[in-house]
């Protein structure tokens, strides 16, 4: 019998897809948060939608590409439901390549790319600067510049979505009774919960910090250079962005480890020296044990189901996700990835 109700808790990018992707299916859909939509991991600066290297092709690396692909689509869809911007744009990546050795592995990678992204995206090897006064030198004198990589302003992205879901009838509340079948998609506290369900970690918390700055350079590719993310977005800011902290003392508050990442930002693209910082950002991004998205049925629960550990890379997964859930919660289709199961991270 197929299901006609659906509760998702957590509206952050994932339950909000989710949700989304169910009510485009035909089901009625109530969405669960006392926070509104966006106040976790998913209201933070850094929208980075970029892909793993492709080599050592796996399951998961092809279920990101294809969310990637699906994308462009997907936010078009969102924002044409809303008539709100998602800040949804495939600029592409730039990445400076330190040394010969660096440059004959992006070199290897390029005849990869070409099949396992088929057709679709490309992988570069460029001997001269993409964008001279915005992307980094490069110490080799060569740069990787992938097409494949896209980016999105994670706030208007989350409101867009939100708008979209309730435009076409959805409902978000702070509380309800349970109807249908249940999707748990609650971030940090979901996994806290598991964990305390089952007896032992299955997921965490990883501090983030970013920082936007006042800089418009709309339509320029976004740099990845030192471990640092430099997103010029639609809006006409620069995201900076983020550290990845499992030891922290105040999940939320910024630090000094914020602000070396600013300098170093500075010191790749010296376009952002002198500018004003508009904001800076923290908070904790859910991760699984398996460090993949944690996708499936709930162990013992029946009609319960979770989509949680987006961590780094939940919007660029979310068109994926919201796909393959929907199916496994509206028509028992199960597709999820085995390195993507739950259990994976039990």
């Amino acid at each position: 019998m197929a299901i006609t109700d659906v509760t998702v808790h957590g509206a952050g990018i994932f339950g909000l897809s989710v949700a989304w992707a169910c009510q485009s299916r035909g089901a009625n859909v109530v969405l669960v948060d006392p926070n509104g939509p966006g106040n976790g991991a998913s209201g933070g600066l850094v929208g980075a939608l970029a892909p793993h290297t492709p080599e050592r092709w796996d399951d998961k690396k092809q279920f990101q590409f294809e969310s990637l692909i699906l994308a462009q689509d997907f936010w078009q869809e969102v924002e044409d439901a809303s008539n709100q911007p998602s800040g949804y744009a495939r600029n592409g990546r730039v990445q400076p390549l330190a040394d010969a050795r660096a440059v004959e592995f992006a070199r290897e990678r390029v005849t990869a790319a070409k099949e396992l992204w088929q057709g679709k995206a490309m992988w570069n090897v460029l001997d001269q600067n993409p964008s001279p006064d915005w992307a980094p030198r490069s110490p080799s004198g060569y740069w990787v510049h992938d097409t494949l990589s896209a980016q999105l302003v994670p706030r208007l992205a989350v409101s867009a979505l939100a708008r979209a879901f309730e435009t076409r009838g959805g409902q978000i509340v702070p509380d309800a009774t349970p109807k249908g079948a249940v999707v748990w998609a609650t971030g940090v506290d979901g996994l806290n919960e598991l964990s305390n369900a089952f007896g032992k970690e299955v997921g965490n918390g990883v501090k983030g910090q970013s920082a936007l700055i006042a800089c418009d350079a709309r339509g320029l590719p976004q740099i990845f250079a030192d471990g640092v993310h430099i997103l010029a977005q639609s809006n006409g800011t620069v995201a900076v962005g983020s550290t990845s902290e499992r030891f922290y003392d105040a999940p939320d508050t910024t630090d000094a480890q914020l602000d070396a990442v600013l300098e170093r930002a500075c010191a790749i693209c010296p376009a952002l020296k002198g500018l004003k910082t508009l904001e800076h950002w923290a908070g904790l991004r859910p991760r699984a044990m398996s460090r993949a998205p944690m996708l499936g049925h709930w162990p013992g629960r029946k009609g319960h189901f979770i989509a949680n550990g987006g961590f780094k890379i939940g919007f660029g997964m979310a068109p994926k996700v919201a796909e393959i859930m929907a199916d496994l919660v509206l028509d028992g289709v199960d597709a999820i990835p085995e390195g993507f199961r739950v259990e994976a991270s039990m």
